[in-house]
């Protein structure tokens, strides 16, 4: 068995041949997919806004509940010694 020459294998032909690319067409390339994958991922992280609980109260009723804890209660004081 003698080993496969470029015409068996088709690799030689002349009408297949790729133009080398200009480097400013393979920045442009670069930077389109670049482009493309940061819209998606911020079409991504725009749609999957993460809900999340927080057990902090409201703006308009942290100023009650904190005047609230500042005033002395009557029915109970307590004294530290």
């Amino acid at each position: 068995s003698t080993p496969a020459t470029e015409e068996q294998l088709g690799t030689d032909h002349p009408g297949l041949n790729p133009a080398p690319l200009s480097p400013a067409v393979v920045i442009t390339l670069v930077f389109l997919t670049l482009l493309t994958v940061l819209v998606v991922i911020i079409i991504y992280l725009y749609r999957n806004k993460g809900s999340y609980l927080t057990y902090e109260q409201p703006a308009a009723e942290t100023d009650v509940s904190v005047q609230m804890e500042d005033a002395p209660s009557k029915e109970k004081e307590e004294y530290f010694i």
